[in-house]
């Protein structure tokens, strides 16, 4: 979808840009015209788009709106009646003199928002603090400053419990509650040492100060762990700076230890202070769902749910190599641990294809389980008492993806699924269905990508819906579908030469399995020529390349190389989720696989349907298990990929954190000669050898989550091999790149343009120092 062009919208977009050929020399004007594609400069161009919803405790929702005056906000209440929330520009005076800086009300992010109790204010969270505005004038307070802000902020992270009045918080590895109100705390353990800490989130690549826990719906009992490391290797980055150099140390175990991290599950009373060890051996340190216990980041723990009446705990084990789950019920008086049931498979087995989405019903003595035991991602009801399945409540050649809310008294269960129905199977829909499995419901009915936000009591929803050249629409829907207003409509008429990615359909390496992926071309494309083409890619298993199918200004930089010359590819290749549990484990335990053979059969055929794309300048580059995929690309399959950039890749999983590795390949298996032939021969580092073409290796020397050795383990391969090849490191910097991540990005463009492009790239051009924010 191209759209028409608005004079005034941005810099040299609105003149025809010369093609990209062989010989050229590109100027500043040139990258300017690739720079206007990035997101902190379309975002800011598309008004009224709606990008997330909360519900309020009284039954309305409030969104933040972006138009031509910057940003607004609005409160909806269950009739679709919308109001202003409040003033953005007062408010934002308001708290620019409490913090003392600047605060743009153009620009300003809340985070929450809810009714005074006197209802003539506003608790307000904004700037990463909690606030009371008065709606006479809209003059603040401070309730919480940001942190580091006032002595009001806390010094390390805290989990408040469901009504907020007391927050539990780490000190000295003995977990805390402070009450909110009166700021009085009080210690809940006592024996919490070094490298055996309770509720800490410090095992892998995974290491804050936030407390793993979960609260009681009661607010007085606390189900957390002791967590074991006092046996667990250690990671070491340096950092680099003027004088004696700075050691970060922390509990990184690799796949193959013979300890690795374990948790031993405890309960806490909280008015008593005491201490519950469940009855039962220490568990691994795993989820169903993620490669750490909390998968949602902050202070959740995902596979521990507490039944409604607080007598007893629901929790799911989940074994080293990811094979078996186990889920078990404990008594919140006894500590006693009773097995319901378990589910082992021959991969790895999840929980959910993007939540945890197993759910504790002791009421009706029921548990809803996910399984993709029918090859395909559904639900399924267990009996508490016998472990026995009573039903499958989902069926069908496609996925349930979340499951948001379930309605134990009417014993109906709202969720999101993908590929029911006809078109782009990664399109998520939001259906209802009865515990018996009847009545299945679609309540979305565009042909489209849905984001679902429900109300509280699940009467409502927020529908907010799009395509990748179909611009967001927002609608406030009832529980049966039924569409009760319209909230906003994304407007994108000053989006100048835009143009949208092509979606695109190839067959896999089996010349039968339809792959999905987008095209990304030059504005002004001239079919009687020859474009060379960039291959962007993510392998998984965990996600694909291609993102989501939502509307999106910006994907990267996809576009931007597109609007220097390059035709930009992105396919999600076989190993990756939310099609089949075949497709997905296509290359379980062989993760050199990294989706190369599709990459190259999808590319070949459509080179077949498009001439002006050149197979012989074929370029590849990614992130992470990206910069993986793309080092063994230019190693494994050096005479079709010429030019390749490799950013922290994970380029041998024996160096990598023992959970994702063990999870995707396997458990390490160590021969009497001491080889590791199931991760060895998956090895950049064995293949550096073959490289032919031109390769860009980076890395953030203080990455703690792929560490940089992973990087300089292939350098080290190269150079024994006598290979050529070039290599960025970032000193100080991260898995991302943060204030360098333009630079990399500058660097990029310049080596595809000098390397593949055979171009002249301008000298030192200066990306933009624009905040990326919507």
């Amino acid at each position: 979808m191209r759209l028409s062009v608005h004079s005034g919208a941005f810099l040299c977009v609105l003149s025809t840009v010369a093609l990209a050929q062989q010989g050229r020399v590109y100027t500043d004007a040139d990258y300017a015209a690739a720079e206007q594609r990035l997101s902190y400069n379309v975002n800011p161009l598309v008004y009224h788009q709606v990008n997330r919803v909360e519900w309020m405790k009284d039954g309305r929702f409030w969104y933040r709106d972006v138009g031509p005056e910057g940003a607004e906000f609005f409160v909806v209440d269950a009739k679709g009646a919308k109001s202003p929330a409040f003033d953005a520009k007062k408010v934002a005076a308001s708290v620019s003199g409490l913090l003392k800086r600047p605060v743009d009300a153009a620009r300003l992010q809340v985070s929450s928002l809810e009714e005074g109790s006197d209802g003539k204010s506003l608790e307000i969270g904004v700037q990463g603090g909690k606030f009371l505005c008065q709606k006479a004038d809209w003059s603040c307070t401070t309730i919480t400053a940001p942190a580091g802000g006032a002595p009001a902020a806390r010094k390390s992270p805290e989990a408040l419990s469901p009504d907020g009045s007391q927050a539990a918080f780490i000190r000295d590895w003995n977990l805390w509650v402070r009450d909110v109100k009166s700021g009085g705390e009080k210690q809940l353990t006592t024996d919490g040492v070094k490298d055996y800490g309770y509720a800490t989130d410090n095992a892998g690549w995974t290491h804050s100060d936030s407390p793993i826990l979960v609260w009681s719906p009661d607010g007085k009992k606390i189900a957390t762990f002791q967590q074991d490391q006092r046996k667990t290797g250690d990671m070491y980055l340096v950092s680099t700076q003027m004088g004696h150099p700075k050691l970060e140390q922390w509990k990184y175990p690799l796949p193959g230890d013979k300890d690795v991290t374990m948790i031993e599950r405890v309960l806490i009373d909280v008015p008593t202070a005491k201490v519950l060890r469940l009855k039962m051996e220490p568990d691994q340190h795993r989820s169903t769902n993620c490669d750490d216990v909390s998968c949602r980041g902050g202070s959740g723990w995902d596979d521990v749910q507490w039944g409604g009446d607080c007598k007893t705990l629901g929790f799911v084990s989940t074994s080293r190599d990811h094979k078996s789950a186990t889920f078990r019920i404990a008594d919140v008086e006894t500590g006693e641990v009773r097995t319901v049931m378990n589910e082992t498979v021959k991969t790895y087995f999840e929980s959910g294809h993007a939540a945890v989405d197993w759910k504790y019903l002791p009421k009706s003595n029921e548990l809803l389980w996910f399984s993709q035991r029918s090859d395909w991602g559904h639900l399924y009801l267990y009996d508490l008492k016998t472990g026995a399945v009573k039903s499958q409540v989902t069926t069908g050649e496609w996925n349930v993806y979340t499951v948001p809310k379930v309605d134990e008294e009417k014993r109906v269960i709202y969720f999101t699924g993908m590929g029911r129905e006809k078109g782009d199977p990664y399109f998520h829909y939001f259906y209802k269905i009865g515990f018996d499995g009847k009545g299945l419901k679609l309540l979305t009915p565009e042909t489209a990508d849905h984001n679902i936000t429900l109300s509280k009591d699940g009467k409502l929803f927020v529908d907010t819906f799009s395509t990748a050249d179909t611009p967001t629409a927002t609608v406030l829907r009832d529980g049966d579908g039924k569409q009760v207003a319209e909230i906003a409509k994304a407007d994108i008429s000053k989006l100048t030469g835009w143009l949208a990615p092509t979606p695109i359909t190839v067959k896999a390496r089996d010349g039968k399995t339809d792959l999905y992926g987008y095209l990304y071309k030059p504005v002004n494309l001239d079919p009687s020529k020859k474009y060379p083409v960039i291959d962007y890619i993510y392998p998984g298993p965990q996600t694909g390349s291609c993102g989501g199918r939502n509307f999106a200004a910006a994907r990267g930089d996809n576009q931007s190389l597109a609007q220097l010359g390059f035709v930009v590819v992105c396919i999600d290749g076989m190993g990756t989720p939310w099609r089949s549990k075949t497709f997905q484990d296509t290359w379980y335990g062989q993760m050199g696989d990294n989706t190369l053979p599709d990459q190259v059969a999808g590319i070949k055929e459509l080179a077949a349907k498009n001439s002006w794309m050149d197979l012989d300048r074929v370029g590849i580059w990614g992130h992470s298990g990206g910069g993986n995929a793309t080092a063994d690309a230019m190693f494994a399959y050096p005479d079709f990929f010429k030019v390749g950039i490799s950013e922290s890749g994970n380029h041998d999983n024996r160096l990598y954190e023992d959970d994702w590795g063990e999870r995707y390949q396997g458990m390490l298996e160590t021969s009497p000669d001491g080889k590791t032939s199931n991760y060895d021969n998956q090895s950049n580092i064995t293949l550096a050898k073959n490289l032919k073409g031109k390769l860009l290796l980076a890395h953030g020397t203080m990455d703690d989550n792929v560490p940089p050795y992973e990087t300089l383990m292939v350098v080290d391969a190269l150079i024994k091999a006598n290979k050529t090849f070039d290599l960025l490191l970032i000193p100080n910097a991260h898995h991302g790149y943060a204030d360098a991540s333009r630079y990399m990005m500058r660097r990029r463009w310049d080596y595809f343009v000098t390397n593949l492009m055979g171009a002249t790239p301008p000298a030192e051009y200066k990306m933009s120092t624009k905040p990326d924010v919507f």
